[in-house]
């Protein structure tokens, strides 16, 4: 006799969702939805659905700039040490450690050279997953050291700033570094060697009073936050609110601070243009194509497997 009371299996039981491993899918602080992280990887971490810029590693930005097989890292051994023994909650020791092993780097800047569509570049890109991209000796050294290389090599230099300000825990060694960088770079002026200063979220104290908004000309990516004391402390103090986009990139843009505001896969073709009209040097941009080319190719081609499911759905 069938017992009616036991529920059949056949056909009867929901689809078993499969785990999906953390980190898989992202959501986007613009748009809300959620992002396959292969595909936001592919695109240089520029949400597919809205545009929204997330920040991106250096080394992601090198590869969104390099020719391929044209990256030369400099300096990659030079290091920070903690002069003052400096200690806040933290000692800057421990500090410098625990950055080292996030980021699987010495200090908050990469430098090297490349080519940039045939250009010969100097590329500096700043790190803010390293202590907030903040500017102590090594990086102010490292910045000073890729001029140099410019003017040996006769090459364009090209910073991409990612930066907090300066590292508080090495004290006026940092803020040194403000006039080191600055007064360096008028060494390129003096050989007629562009620089280009590329501005990304954030670029906010001392990195924006020197030499973040010295180039010969200024790019931004699209909402980028700029400035040099953040928009909550500018607040605090003169007891007011504040224009609606203040600091933003956009913001800047309209009131002459910059020259351009750029979206992020757009980059290198403009930087490109950009060095053919300083230079004279025709660039190599295929098809002779420009805004970003050769960055929408790489995201296309670059693969990276099948999407999985999005969370919430059958899967």
């Amino acid at each position: 006799m069938a017992n009616w009371f036991q529920r059949q299996k056949d056909g009867l039981e929901g689809a078993r969702k499969r785990d999906i491993p953390e980190g898989v899918w992202v959501k986007c602080p613009g748009c809300e939805q959620a992002v396959y992280s292969r595909k936001l990887e592919r695109n240089f971490q520029v949400c597919p659905e809205c545009g929204y810029h997330m920040r991106i590693l250096g080394d992601g930005y090198v590869r969104l700039l390099a020719d391929e097989g044209t990256w030369s890292p400099l300096d990659e051994t030079l290091h920070s040490v903690d002069l003052l023994e400096f200690r806040d909650s933290k000692k800057y020791s421990d500090r410098l450690t625990a950055a080292m092993k996030k980021t699987g780097r010495n200090e908050a800047v990469l430098t090297g050279t490349a080519q940039l569509y045939d250009h010969p570049v100097v590329l500096a890109v700043m790190d803010f997953a390293f202590m907030g991209g903040s500017v102590g000796s090594v990086v102010g050294e490292k910045i000073a050291r890729a001029v140099d290389r410019a003017v040996e090599e006769k090459r364009s230099l090209i910073i991409v700033s990612c930066s907090g300000g300066m590292r508080m825990q090495e004290g006026v060694i940092s803020l040194m570094q403000m006039a080191k960088t600055s007064a360096r770079l008028t060494r390129l002026a003096a050989h007629g060697l562009p620089f280009i200063s590329v501005l990304t979220d954030p670029t906010t104290g001392g990195t924006t009073a020197s030499f973040s908004m010295l180039g010969d000309l200024n790019l931004a990516e699209p909402k980028a936050l700029i400035g040099f004391a953040g928009p909550r402390v500018i607040k605090q103090t003169i007891g007011q609110d504040l224009p609606e986009g203040f600091q933003r990139s956009e913001f800047l843009l309209e009131k002459g601070f910059l020259d351009q505001v750029v979206p992020r896969l757009e980059m290198k073709g403009r930087i490109a243009e950009f060095l053919s009209l300083l230079t004279g040097r025709e660039s190599g941009i295929p098809g002779d194509r420009s805004n970003g080319a050769g960055a929408e190719e790489k995201a296309d081609s670059s693969g990276g497997g099948e999407e999985p499911a999005s969370p919430g759905g059958e899967t």
